[in-house]
């Protein structure tokens, strides 16, 4: 039996969810080779849209996973790439617990551990921009697990960070991110944000993503499940894509034949009602809808209960949020919320990636993922110094 030949630039992602940061990292020209995701079905999207077999899934935790690394050995060995956001929920400015003293941190440090024992070429840790609050300590963090009892200055850490914008990338989103990049070849990591600053370009806006798609109404029935017809759309339909400059983008020369994911959810008639009536830019406070509006009492808490995208503008953040209601996510010209589709497609993803499990799980994994074209502007501009 012949040995498999192993790709040139291999990458691990930990906390993979749906696969959005390493299909980025793909389009680069780096090659998947171990994956980390605790949600089964978050990792079963991953398998579906990746030529990867079992064995090179860890499903669950990481803090179990670094309990048996050397069982991974052949899979962890000569790897180019770690790449992960770990989830964090301990990095108030309020709070003055040590980082890495705070349970909540677990993930943070778990991903540490792993880099500290793989040890790749170079590394990306993206976050939420909050993260730049406390980078001193961030730093420092790294500094103790990467380089504290290397002897050898060439296999020490450089690693820097910055706050990236998708949309300076050309996604159709308002999404700030931290993006911490780290390398043991001597490159000054300021050289790395150099080159992805380079591939800045103006910004495709909301109506770009969402245009050409099939018109949806809401489901009929409340709690139905399996309707697949052409009122509130189809998880997969045969369609004809209109070749505009936003799929080029996200799909390059690729010719798909497929419509996936491009589902409405049940709406009650007042909702339908608020959804129709409000202008594109209006929100729960709008006069528009005043007498029947919910929450009256409480409009201070309530102001973006509801709100209606506008389609010349870039689309707010993309978030998991949608899995409860798209409310705050109102199609610009239709009575209705964003489909799992169009989010997708806001967040770059690439027309015939399909998403698994429940329609609500659908919009939890494209809330959750980094923007495609983001990781591969990343990627593009690691790839200069192999």
């Amino acid at each position: 039996m012949s040995k498999i030949i192993e790709p040139k630039y291999k990458f691990v992602d930990l906390f993979a969810g749906a696969g959005g940061l390493s299909t980025g990292l793909e389009h680069a020209g780096f090659t998947p080779w171990f994956v980390n995701e605790i949600v089964e079905q978050f990792a079963q999207t991953y398998k579906v849209n990746h030529n990867l077999s079992d064995d090179h899934y860890y499903i669950g935790d990481i803090n179990e996973l670094n309990k048996h690394l050397d069982d991974y050995k052949e899979y962890l060995s000569n790897i180019t790439l770690v790449c992960g956001g770990p989830p964090c929920q301990g990095f108030s400015m309020a709070n003055r617990q040590r980082i890495l003293d705070d349970p909540r941190n677990q993930l943070y440090k778990a991903y540490l551990f792993f880099l500290s024992k793989v040890r790749p070429e170079f590394f990306i840790m993206e976050n939420v921009k909050g993260m730049s609050n406390k980078i001193g300590e961030i730093k420092d963090n790294f500094e103790e697990f990467l380089n504290k009892d290397v002897d050898n200055e060439e296999d020490k850490y450089l690693f820097d960070y910055r706050l990236l914008r998708a949309q300076d990338y050309g996604v159709p989103q308002n999404r700030e991110r931290f993006i911490m990049i780290g390398n043991r070849k001597g490159i000054d990591p300021s050289k790395i944000f150099d080159e992805i600053l380079k591939q800045k370009r103006d910004s495709f806006v909301l109506n770009d993503a969402l245009f050409g798609l099939p018109e949806l109404k809401s489901k009929k029935e409340k709690g139905a499940i399996g309707i697949e017809d052409s009122v509130s759309g189809f998880t997969k339909v045969e369609f004809n894509y209109p070749k505009t400059d936003f799929y080029k983008f996200i799909n390059g020369d690729k010719v798909i034949t497929f419509l996936y994911n491009h589902k409405n959810r049940y709406n009650n008639p007042r909702d339908i009602e608020i959804f129709g009536r409000l202008p594109e830019g209006g929100n729960s406070l709008h006069d528009s809808i005043k007498d029947i509006m919910p929450y009256k009492s409480r409009n201070d808490i309530f102001k973006d209960k509801y709100f209606k995208l506008e389609g010349n503008k870039i689309c707010k953040t993309i978030t998991s949020h949608m899995k409860f209601d798209c409310n705050m996510y109102i199609h610009p010209s239709q009575a209705r919320g964003l489909s799992p589709r169009e989010a997708a497609r806001i967040q770059t993803f690439p027309d015939d990636y399909i998403f698994t499990g429940s329609q609500n799980n659908w919009y939890a994994q494209i809330g959750n993922a980094v923007p495609v074209k983001l990781a591969e502007v990343i990627g593009n501009a690691i790839m200069k110094f192999l």
